[in-house]
């Protein structure tokens, strides 16, 4: 089933605190992190993973990288144990990722990792150097922080490829979604989840239905007498999310997974459903949050830019450099349009002087969305990459424009897109642990 975290949902609804303080909390907070791993860690091999293993330092990096997140979140620890096998069922799903991006090609280049590590360290605002010295200030290796965020990128360059480019959305399906769906967006926008899985193995026999339908109902009976949801996912739960206390983020309304839709319209804030079945196993949600849709106008965006194409000839380092002198020429005073015609590799826009027109919220690629958003009227941006190449861009004009049925058809097919993209990557993630050989050696260890 997809449900995994909505990482373009709005920001969760916490207490607001600074971003130093968030960011020198989390590094604190690893305070009893290190007494998990010993002074001198064995490198035993905890789990085979086709050609590849997982080792016993591995997991206790790993380990003290989630502990601090948990204490953040205000979820206790789960016994030792039952963490250390929430964490390796995580590092399979990354070797895994791994092993396949490698067949494909696929790497992150120091450019990329250096840019997402500046934006992580400028949206806690710090610098680098800032961010490397409060992460180790809290006992966590920079270096495995740097190589985690490398993985986390390269697994979603390999979900992009092996899944969410592959998702269409017809015009029919616009139609039925709206049909079926758009009164109902008007009483939820959106909403928060939380999920807890007790999973079932592939063409699982009556009996082992009935003992994990039974650990569902039991859990389900604990949640519903006070017990902690995130507590009990942490230490219950199969599924991707349970270190983050099955925490599933927020959802547009149109985007929820087919499996819980009817429950993210009907579920009371704080209610706790039965357990569901699906193929991966009995599923409980709890409706942690929910946000009614408002009326409001939507933000236009007039923008033009310039794009340079990577390529065997063309690296990213001569992409920026290109973009650079483009920039200074164009600070300089030499006219965007006719730049944009000689150089842009977007032919389309090119012939236009690259402009875009009229741009809604969600309609260009994340990257670009976020720089363009970022932008004062009038700027060009520093060069930046996205999917399609390396680009800059500059904003001529904003506007207030109604929602009108073009942007409840946008954002129906957006909707569309990303649920059938989660539930796609959970199938595939699915798919690709089922066809590989994994042998877990977690317990012959101490």
């Amino acid at each position: 089933m997809a449900i995994s975290p909505n990482r373009d949902a709005p920001a969760r609804m916490t207490p607001r605190r600074s971003p130093r303080g968030k960011l020198l909390g989390l590094a604190l907070a690893l305070g009893m992190g290190p007494a998990l791993v010993s002074a001198q860690a064995l490198d035993a091999i905890v789990a085979v993973v086709n050609d590849d293993v997982v080792v016993q330092s591995e997991l206790e990096r790993e380990i003290a990288l989630v502990i601090p997140q948990l204490n953040q979140r205000g979820t206790a620890i789960p016994p030792p144990e039952q963490l250390r096998k929430q964490v390796l069922d995580r590092l399979i799903l990354k070797h895994l990722q791994q092993q396949r991006a490698k067949e494909l090609g696929l790497k992150v280049d120091e450019a990329t990792l250096e840019e997402a590590l500046q934006g992580i360290a400028g949206r806690n605002g710090l610098s680098l150097d800032e961010l490397k010295a409060t992460l180790e200030a809290g006992g966590i290796r920079f270096e495995d922080f740097r190589e985690d965020t490398r993985s986390q990128i390269l697994s979603s360059r390999l979900q992009n490829q092996e899944v969410v480019r592959k998702i269409q959305v017809s015009e029919p399906e616009v139609d039925r979604f709206l049909a079926r769906e758009a009164s109902r967006l008007i009483e939820r926008e959106q909403v928060r989840l939380q999920h807890i899985l007790i999973a079932l193995p592939e063409n699982p026999t009556p009996e082992q239905v009935k003992r994990a339908e039974d650990k569902a109902k039991g859990l389900v009976e604990r949640l519903r007498s006070g017990a902690d949801f995130a507590a009990v996912a942490v230490r219950e739960s199969d599924g991707r999310n349970a270190l983050e206390g099955g925490d599933l983020g927020w959802f547009e309304m149109g985007a929820v997974p087919s499996l819980v839709s009817d429950l993210a319209y009907t579920l009371a804030e704080g209610e706790v459903s039965e357990p569901l079945r699906s193929p991966s196993g009995f599923h409980i949600i709890r409706m942690r949050e929910i946000k009614a849709a408002a009326p409001e106008d939507v933000t236009q965006t007039r923008a033009r830019h310039i794009l340079i194409r990577t390529n065997e000839i063309v690296s990213d380092a001569d992409a920026r450099q290109r973009l650079l002198q483009l920039r200074e020429r164009i600070i300089g005073g030499e006219d965007f349009a006719g730049l944009a015609r000689a150089h842009s590799d977007d032919t389309g826009s090119a012939l236009k002087g690259g402009e875009l027109g009229w741009v809604d919220p969600g309609k260009t690629v994340p990257e670009f969305e976020e720089q363009m958003n970022a932008l004062a009227v009038g700027a060009t941006s520093e060069p930046f990459k996205s999917p399609f190449g390396w680009h800059i861009l500059q904003v001529e004009e904003r506007r207030q424009q109604s929602a009108n049925e073009d942007i409840l058809r946008l954002k129906a097919r957006e909707a569309l897109q990303r649920r059938k993209a989660e539930e796609a990557t959970e199938e595939w993630l699915r798919q690709l642990r089922d066809e590989a050989y994994v042998e877990i050696r977690l317990d012959q260890e101490s």
